[in-house]
């Protein structure tokens, strides 16, 4: 488990486009590279964790970043995108991203760390039953442009 760093690019990058293309969401080189500067800024809100496997290679990754609960008058911690090779599944890659996350949110004193997922998405959503609670809430979104 560890942050990224400048030679992790093309994998993180493979990686990334794996979950892209299972949401089926399209790509540009573009903003696939702005969200490599953003997790490479340490000044900007997007964190990134990677997990290697056991021959050092990046097996997963996993973008998250604060966010103010008013309500709560307190911080939480997003959870935006995890992803694991398809061959590493099953291998506790999964365990140490959440684990790792936790952790991280407790360091920072971020109270909850909250994902969304895929309806259908059954596999993972399997795994996110043994460490969160799936809440009430529905999700809307309102496009702005």
């Amino acid at each position: 488990m560890r942050a990224p760093r400048d030679g992790d690019y093309a994998r993180w990058r493979e990686l990334y486009q794996q979950y892209a293309d299972f949401y089926e969401e399209p790509q540009a080189d573009e903003s696939t590279a702005l969200v490599w500067s953003w997790i490479q800024d340490p000044q900007h809100e997007v964190g990134c964790l990677l997990v290697e496997d056991g021959d050092g290679l990046v097996a997963g990754l996993a973008h998250y970043r604060p966010f103010a609960r008013p309500l709560d008058a307190s911080t939480g911690c997003f959870l935006d995108d995890l992803f694991v090779h398809p061959a590493q599944r099953g291998t506790g890659a999964v365990d140490a991203l959440l684990s790792e996350l936790r952790t991280t949110a407790q360091d920072k004193g971020w109270g909850i760390v909250r994902w969304i997922t895929a309806e259908d998405n059954h596999r993972a959503r399997a795994k996110y039953d043994q460490y969160a609670t799936r809440t009430r809430w529905v999700t809307y979104e309102m496009a702005t442009y």
